[in-house]
């Protein structure tokens, strides 16, 4: 399923949110609306929650059924609160904004290359995945160029076929590349998104939609 909405009328919905296949987190001041919406599109349990103290949660969480890599700005109680559901990492690497610099699913994870050596071995234990470090289409915030779920992935259009199929390979799924709302090629920012469904920017064209559920094998 494939829904179109807004996060308090902003269209980048996946720097506010962040979901795995039963779970969703959402900021403390979304409305109860948007929330209704998101339950009803990816079929999950919701969170209501903020990330450091900010609304930015898709910007600062990556998250996968096994766990979430989180900034190193997260409070006690964000953790705290993450942990009933999670195992949780807080990222204190340099490149802390973990849903930035993080895309994975339950089968892999592909990692900003620029994080350091450490904070990659433990991300990759915390998500219980295969992981490689790679930049997409220039970008070494891979998290905000793609979004993967445990059936496909969308990619940034200018993305390599190299890159291409080192991501499928090792997030174990087929894919495609598109852009949503209207043209933006940071999809990662625009949607969010599990193997049951989809919410995305209510400025997404029909073509854009098609190709979507295409990479994410949303039939």
């Amino acid at each position: 399923m494939i829904k179109l909405s807004s996060y308090n009328g902003v269209e980048y919905i996946g720097v506010y949110c962040a979901a795995n296949e039963s779970l969703a987190l959402l900021p403390m001041d979304s409305v109860p609306e948007f929330r209704a919406i998101v339950v009803e599109a990816l079929g999950v349990e919701i969170q209501v929650m903020n990330m450091a103290q900010a609304n930015i949660i898709g910007s600062l969480v990556a998250m996968n059924s096994y766990g979430a890599v989180v900034s190193a700005m997260a409070t006690d109680s964000e953790v705290e609160e993450l942990s009933k559901h999670l195992a949780v990492l807080r990222l204190e690497d340099k490149h802390n904004a973990a849903g930035n610099n993080i895309l994975c699913n339950d089968n892999g994870a592909v990692i900003n290359p620029e994080i350091s050596p450490e904070s990659f071995r433990a991300i990759a234990e915390v998500l219980q995945v295969e992981a490689v470090q790679l930049a997409i289409a220039g970008h070494s915030t891979v998290g905000s160029v793609c979004v993967a779920t445990n059936k496909g992935v969308l990619c940034h259009p200018e993305i390599t076929r190299e890159e291409f199929d080192l991501v499928k390979s090792v997030l174990k799924v087929d894919g495609a590349i598109g852009t949503a709302n209207y043209g933006a090629s940071m999809v990662g920012a625009c949607l969010i998104a599990n193997s049951k469904g989809a919410l995305v920017g209510y400025r997404s064209t029909p073509i854009e939609l098609g190709r979507i559920e295409d990479a994410l094998h949303l039939y």
